[in-house]
């Protein structure tokens, strides 16, 4: 544990000297110094923050801002020993269902007195509520992305299937006919559907919500408790019978990341793939020439296409002196112009309605007219501000639905865990 702890002291203080210029204390012009860190990684999305970073300086002499490269796969253990060292940067880039034991914790300033009305305005209710917690907005959510259904697009118009639209999606009991139908066309050896459930929890506990599965509950005294009912048996059910029972999903790509699979469905070993909507860009990329393809909305149930996300949010460290300064520049980022700026590098859906009404996001290549008829139906993920989320993640709901998944467990042994194993770990955070 010391020795984790060194480590990852070593690389935020990297990061900082890197990031940083003179630190706080090291002014003598009178010019404010903010510390950006983002986590943009495809080059499209770092250009682009970059160059956003650049106008804000080249435009607000008095106030100048460094970028620091953060990265997803460590940004959690980072931020965490930068907060406690205090040594954190001054503007934030996160995913909204990393922020609330950070808000809790006291690591994130409330924004709520800090943000134009503009900005509040533009961004909708339901985006707010993915980064506000008892009442206090700690991030800005500002980009997001549906899952969708990435479908060979020969296959699927030689089959005779019915093609889906946002209007009018598969339900899920129309999804698993499809894909057995589609097998049976393909042939031995070939499937209608890939799973690629690597990750599992964010996708069952996000598509079910199409379904009315909610799975977390909070009672009148403010606590959270985990209750399995038929609605949130829905999604899961759906994707063991593929796998299990109808043989219309692969079972090896379980354990797969949404990158793994995308060679099988350029070979047309899979017809289609449920995976978020910035994996467009990686078809655009790596696609064969000639490959034909479609973007299709994800299989709807009694709620329609209602889905949770984590949106990627913009927040500021509580302990910065210059908060102010720090909202200011976040409001310039997502400006409309720019917030269609850094959708379009990162293949996300902007939050904010004006952004999110330009042309180029409503065009049918490559799919963004589907993604932004989805984008209204988007909703808070299900434990966006559930505390002890990612203790129940990884040691209860992860290895229950990979077994479930897999066949090794039933229904009846798959709610056991979720909800028995998962309340004894939500307990000790709501004490």
């Amino acid at each position: 544990m010391r020795a984790r702890t060194l480590a990852a002291a070593a690389t935020v203080l990297a990061l900082l000297l890197t990031g940083c210029s003179d630190g706080d204390d090291g002014r003598t012009d009178g010019t404010v110094r903010l510390r950006f860190q983002s986590l943009a990684w495809q080059k499209e999305s770092v250009d682009a923050n970059k160059e956003l970073v650049a106008e804000w300086n080249r435009t607000h002499p008095g106030v100048q801002v460094d970028y620091v490269q953060g990265s997803w796969d460590s940004v959690h253990d980072q931020l965490l020993t930068s907060f406690e060292g205090g040594e954190a940067p001054d503007i934030i880039h996160d995913a909204s269902d990393d922020l609330a034991d950070f808000a809790y914790g006291g690591y994130l300033a409330d924004l709520t007195g800090l943000l134009p009305q503009r900005l509040k305005d533009d961004i909708p209710r339901q985006s707010w509520e993915t980064a506000t917690f008892d009442g206090k907005t700690y991030g800005v959510p500002f980009l997001q992305e549906p899952r969708v259904l990435i479908a060979n697009k020969k296959i699927l118009d030689a089959s005779g299937v019915r093609v889906p639209t946002a209007a009018h999606p598969w339900s899920w009991a129309e999804f698993r006919e499809v894909t057995r139908t589609l097998t049976a066309a393909m042939g031995k050896g070939r499937y209608g559907v890939a799973w690629p459930l690597k990750e599992p929890v964010s996708v069952t506990l996000n598509l079910g919500l199409s379904a009315g599965g909610r799975l977390f509950h909070r009672g009148d005294d403010g606590k959270v408790t985990v209750r399995f009912t038929d609605a949130d048996g829905v999604m899961p059910g759906t994707v063991h019978d593929q796998v299990n029972t109808d043989r219309s999903a692969s079972r090896t790509t379980l354990g797969m990341s949404g990158s793994d699979t995308l060679p099988g469905l350029f070979g047309g070993k899979y017809a289609m793939v449920p995976l978020g909507f910035s994996f467009r860009q990686q078809v655009v990329q790596q696609a064969p020439k000639g490959f034909a393809w479609t973007v299709l909305p994800a299989p709807a149930g009694d709620e329609g296409n209602a889905q949770g996300v984590s949106p990627q949010t913009l927040s500021v460290a509580q302990d910065s002196p210059y908060k102010k300064e720090a909202a200011a520049f976040i409001d310039f980022m997502l400006q409309p112009p720019n917030m269609v700026r850094l959708a379009k590098g990162d293949w996300m859906l902007p939050t904010g309605t004006r952004a999110l009404a330009d042309p180029a996001l409503h065009t049918p290549k490559d799919g963004w007219a589907t993604g932004a008829e989805l984008a209204r139906s988007l909703r808070s993920a299900p434990a966006q501000s559930v505390r002890g989320y990612p203790e129940w993640k990884d040691k209860v709901a992860t290895p229950a639905l990979q077994e479930y998944y897999s066949g090794a467990i039933d229904r009846k042994e798959l709610e056991k865990r979720l909800v028995k194993d998962g309340n004894l770990v939500l307990a000790r955070y709501q004490r």
